[in-house]
């Protein structure tokens, strides 16, 4: 069974900022069981500027930024042609330092370098999650779900009463979707930015197999937003995968009451229940997951890949198929797809879907892969 764990590569908002503050539950952490973690983990340092983001803004863009508007000069600045060029890259979630030091970053470190850099300049910030469609990702055995999160920078308080005109909002959107500006959205607390941050950042360990790196970020998460229940999801993935079945019950329990009706939660935790034995139980959470979810994700790639394993490229090549309608922006369906047209013998095919997923690769190791092979069918070359 797939393992869910809960990574926002792009992020989600609420507008719950005055909601009031709610205290993590120490009963689902089990500090005792892991090791100190080899790297700090803070929240202060998730939109922390860097000395070298200081010296960007008081050097590099000053004069810009004295020019009209600040929000749209920023941003200029930061992604405009011929300026400093970030790159958008999912491999890894990093803080505003560690994006603007890389150059790169997925969305939720696009939006936390963006804001901290708007928030030094005194400009309004807003984070916004649009009600889109979830996008689907895996590592390994991993399986993630994908959430879309933009940025809105207002003027600072002293623009909005000189007089100069500026518009109230500047949405800022790194995965821009069609009319995502009439897309319904809902606003997120700094807060929940934050554990969103822990999040990947635990999930991101899980899929590396770091477990104790793992559970402290999954465990800080919860603390920032004890709201936020895909951080108890990653929980209890980190203690399933540590063999601490009561505690991934525990927790992977209380996520599924919050919400009962998350495939991914009740996936994870009919495995936890399967684990310790308990086959009747795990059998009616599969049934209702069964119900939640007739043909879930991933499960077309995955008879794809076994029917490519057999040899029967034509059920490969209609389950590839199948996974590409329901998810056309996922890079890994038009690469396998493209494979098994190769084998096929369809050369025109191959290079349109392998064009695709070039085209929607977020990391630079899967661009240069699908480069690469592009770059041999091209020449006439069969994929191996």
């Amino acid at each position: 069974m797939k393992t869910w764990a809960g990574l926002l590569l792009t992020a989600l908002l609420v507008a719950c900022a005055t909601r009031p503050a709610q205290q993590a539950d120490e009963r689902f952490f089990s500090d005792a069981n892991f090791a100190a973690p080899a790297e700090r983990i803070r929240a202060d340092d998730v939109f922390a500027l860097s000395p070298a983001m200081k010296r960007y803004l008081d050097r590099d863009i000053a004069d810009q930024l004295r020019r009209g508007n600040r929000q749209q000069r920023l941003v200029d600045a930061l992604y405009g042609k011929g300026e400093l060029r970030l790159e958008y890259d999912s491999a890894m979630t990093r803080n505003a330092a560690q994006a603007f030091e890389a150059r790169s970053g997925n969305c939720l470190s696009l939006v936390i370098m963006t804001a901290a850099f708007a928030k030094e300049l005194g400009l309004a910030v807003k984070y916004r999650s649009l009600y889109t469609d979830e996008t689907l990702a895996r590592s390994g055995d991993i399986y993630f779900v994908v959430d879309h999160i933009n940025l809105g920078l207002g003027p600072r308080l002293g623009d909005a009463l000189s007089g100069t005109q500026f518009p109230d909002v500047l949405t800022v959107d790194f995965l821009p979707s069609p009319d995502s500006s009439k897309q319904r959205a809902r606003m997120l607390s700094e807060k929940t930015v934050i554990a969103m941050y822990m999040n990947n950042r635990a999930a991101e360990s899980l899929a590396r197999g770091q477990l104790n790196e793992a559970y402290w970020w999954s465990r800080e998460a919860v603390v920032q937003d004890p709201r936020f229940t895909r951080a108890y999801n990653t929980l209890g993935v980190v203690y399933r995968r540590h063999g601490d079945l009561a505690a991934a019950e525990r927790v992977l329990g209380y996520a599924m009451a919050q919400e009962p009706s998350n495939p991914q939660i009740v996936a994870n935790l009919a495995q936890v229940l399967g684990n310790q034995g308990r086959a009747a139980e795990a059998g009616a959470l599969r049934q209702r997951l069964a119900q939640l979810e007739s043909d879930p994700p991933f499960s077309f790639f995955e008879r794809g890949q076994a029917a490519l394993r057999d040899g029967k490229l034509e059920t490969a090549r209609e389950m590839f198929a199948r996974e590409v309608a329901r998810a056309p922006d996922y890079h890994e369906f038009h690469y396998w797809l493209a494979i098994t047209y190769a084998r096929l013998g369809d050369a025109r095919q191959a290079r349109e879907h392998l064009a695709l997923a070039l085209e929607n690769s977020t990391t630079r190791g899967d661009r240069d892969l699908y480069a690469a092979k592009l770059e041999r069918i091209r020449s006439a070359q069969l994929l191996q």
